[in-house]
């Protein structure tokens, strides 16, 4: 079978289309017939060797994949041959095939494509987590999304809208926030890009007070990092979460603690992998809830580019040089 494999770490030129074995099926175990994967941020830093979780070289990147199910292994109950399924592996999803331990399958709703299903499981699981079990965000309240139009920004955009939050979009340009007010968004205003001056960053601090009438943002949704978190923790309501989601700014900020104690503020990690390992059962409770969620037309997963798997180091570099507004997907 084809896959996408990363043979030495470094930029996406060291990637390589190579026929591999096709994967065996081990007792609890599912083979999927792979028809759409998303790339994620994490496939950007683990091609780099700058991820926490580091395979061994060769590996085939990708976190999440939707496709048919071809065979299952002993001890696995649920699934059978031609189920439509989405799959959160980690990696090995840009590829014809893979193999996933059956904890990891979840049915595909028969309201939902291959493309979307690919699109919704990691950005908006992450993102339900975050609001929901690490945030407790409530009704009326205002949340902040930094890199708003991205994968999971645009799923805090829209799952914040569904939950009764007032959402203001913080994005690069104004394309990526006219995005962002289309999926729901209340206010929008772009950000500068690169690593900001005090000046800047005292800007950045400045709007989100002025978007919130001098209180501050309620809760604060952050994938970018770098000196965009201190910018807007300053910005944070009294009692306010501020959610640590990712760095795709590249730095990972130093936080002055003294922050958290004057604005009487949460600063809480969010590690959605881990969690639904320890609460698998609350994990699927949130995916119940997203299906529905979409079923009823109040989330709508953003897929902006499709690549193909020959073309897939080109999605990888796409959402590496931050050109999506909303979801990579490779069909397959």
């Amino acid at each position: 079978m084809k896959a996408l494999q990363c043979v030495e770490l470094g930029g996406v030129e060291k990637l390589e289309i190579n026929q591999v074995s096709e994967p065996d099926v081990g007792p609890g175990q599912v083979l999927i017939d792979v028809k759409a994967a998303s790339v994620n941020f994490p496939d950007v830093l683990m091609i780099q060797g700058l991820y926490q979780f580091q395979p061994p070289l060769p590996f085939t990147p990708g976190g999440e994949a939707a496709g048919v199910v071809e065979k299952v292994g002993d001890d696995v109950d649920g699934f059978k041959e031609g189920d439509k399924v989405f799959a959160m592996t980690g990696m090995g999803a840009f590829a014809e095939k893979i193999v996933a331990p059956k904890e990891s399958v979840m049915p595909i709703p028969e309201s939902m494509d291959f493309e979307t299903a690919a699109a919704l499981s990691m950005t908006y699981g992450t993102t339900l987590y975050a609001l929901k079990q690490r945030a407790n965000l409530q009704e009326n309240e205002t949340l902040l999304v930094l890199g708003a139009a991205g994968g999971v920004g645009l799923a805090a955009v829209d799952l914040g809208k569904a939950m009764g939050a007032k959402v203001i979009a913080a994005a690069s340009s104004q394309e990526k926030v006219d995005v962002c007010l289309q999926h729901g968004a209340d206010e929008g205003f772009i950000y500068p890009v690169g690593d900001l001056t005090r000046d800047q960053q005292k800007e950045l601090s400045g709007k989100i007070k002025e978007l919130t009438g001098g209180i501050g943002a309620n809760v604060i949704y952050d994938p970018v990092g770098s000196n965009y978190s201190e910018a807007a923790l300053r910005a944070i309501a009294w009692e306010g979460r501020y959610l640590v989601i990712g760095f795709a700014a590249g730095e990972i900020p130093k936080i002055p603690l003294n922050l958290a104690l004057l604005k009487g503020c949460q600063i809480v990690g969010v590690f959605w992998g881990a969690w639904t390992g320890i609460d698998s059962k609350g994990n699927k409770d949130n995916f119940m809830d997203l299906f529905k969620l979409h079923s009823d037309g109040k989330i709508n997963p953003e897929v902006s580019d499709k690549f193909s798997l020959d073309n897939a180091a080109d999605a990888i570099a796409h959402l590496q040089n931050r050109k999506a507004k909303g979801k990579v997907i490779i069909t397959i």
